[in-house]
């Protein structure tokens, strides 16, 4: 069967020449022949230039994710498993496999999939009407190529719950592929266990991206007072408190994560030290700093304040005053870790932001580090995409 033909207007596709992956609705000049949502398609520019074949869906502004740049290329079994395979070599040169990404959709070059490996547990997030369909097929294919290097898989679970499904006419869903198993999984990570509940955690149930940024602020938390703002789980404290730190106290507003952070605590024996707190981290802030508490380092790792380009004037509000609050709890000489992991405030505009806060707080910034997501959350170049996580280390000086 010969595949629909998409063709560009004219001076349209910068985006897709440039290196990315994606063609948007008002790209499109014309489609050429019969398909469905979610059927791979040709591609080509206004003259007939070949650029390579994705899937189509029509009820996306991403209309077309591209698979190829290679016209001729089959997107078959061997085509996949070749991709999952570069995907599997590219992570055990990288990063600590026990527990890690093995799929980062574009990035990966298989668009709109997400695939975390918890232990021996995996969890998908399919995020495109066309990866859905190729989903099961993918799994095996995963499966089999980690069963190849004695890495068996017990169980896998889908988290496809995520809101932007339904841009893409797609129901939310999750459940088990497969025989169903325990969902609440245990993981070792610099040291620290935690217990990742898979079902109900957010997202597909831990936060892998920031591995090597929690690994980097054990060296600062010895014998440290450390307060971690957005504990979520309770990631940051834990390594702060596994590192030595004689005091700790981790804040969230989701009592549900509270519990699970002092669940975690017990199982590393940390409880004693690291304490947890459920309050909204923008209302106890101001309060600390009227109680005149003092710490020798502060962690501010929030959730996205903003996931749209619409929002992006109050998130930079809301990241200036916690970092504000934050420069002004720490001690003279003590560190502040911060970041952002919304796409949507970039480096310029995060920097920018953590300057103005600290010109209204009075104090000076020492870059220790900047850092971004680990490794096997690969940035890909032009998919601006899939670089996120913007994350630094200062040390917090009097304004002398």
């Amino acid at each position: 069967m010969s595949l629909a033909v998409v063709t560009l207007k004219k001076g349209e596709g910068r985006f897709l020449k440039s290196g990315g992956m994606w063609v948007f609705d008002n790209e499109i000049a014309s489609v050429m022949g019969s398909f469905l949502d979610g059927d791979i398609v040709l591609v080509r520019d206004f003259d007939g230039y070949p650029l390579g074949k994705g899937f189509i869906n029509t009820n996306s502004k991403i209309t077309i994710r591209m698979m190829t740049r290679d016209e001729n290329q089959k997107i078959d079994g061997r085509f996949l498993e070749e991709r999952v395979r570069c995907a599997w070599e590219y992570r055990k040169k990288v990063t600590d496999t026990r527990s890690c990404r093995l799929i980062f959709g574009e990035a990966d070059f298989l668009p709109g999939l997400v695939v975390d490996k918890f232990s021996d547990v995996l969890v998908v997030q399919s995020l495109a009407l066309g990866i859905d369909r190729m989903k099961e097929e993918i799994l095996t294919l995963l499966k089999k190529v980690l069963e190849e290097d004695g890495v068996h898989i017990r169980g896998i679970y889908e988290r496809s719950d995520a809101k932007v499904r339904r841009q893409e006419g797609m129901e939310l869903y999750k459940g088990f592929i497969g025989p169903e198993f325990p969902t609440v999984v245990e993981i070792e990570e610099n040291g620290v266990k935690y217990q990742v509940d898979i079902r109900d955690g957010q997202k597909t149930g831990f936060f892998l991206d920031q591995k090597y940024n929690r690994l980097a602020i054990q060296r600062l938390c010895r014998d440290a007072k450390v307060l971690d703002c957005f504990t979520h789980t309770g990631s940051f404290a834990l390594n702060a408190g596994i590192a030595g730190a004689r005091e700790v106290l981790g804040v969230d507003a989701s009592q549900l994560a509270v519990d699970q952070a002092r669940e975690n605590a017990r199982l590393n024996h940390l409880e004693d030290r690291v304490k947890f707190l459920c309050e909204d981290v923008f209302e106890l802030l101001p309060e600390l700093e009227e109680r005149d508490e003092k710490y020798d380092v502060v962690i501010l790792d929030p959730p996205a304040f903003t996931k749209s380009r619409n929002s992006v004037k109050n998130a930079v509000k809301g990241y200036k005053e916690i970092n504000l609050r934050a420069m002004k709890l720490v001690r003279d000489g003590g560190f502040l870790a911060t970041c952002s992991c919304s796409h949507f405030m970039t480096y310029e505009l995060f920097t920018k932001t953590i300057a103005q806060a600290a010109r209204n707080a009075h104090k000076r910034l020492r870059q220790v580090e900047y850092r971004t997501q680990a490794p096997d959350h690969p940035i890909l170049w032009a998919a601006d995409e899939s670089y996120y996580l913007k994350f630094y280390i200062f040390q917090v000086c009097r304004d002398r």
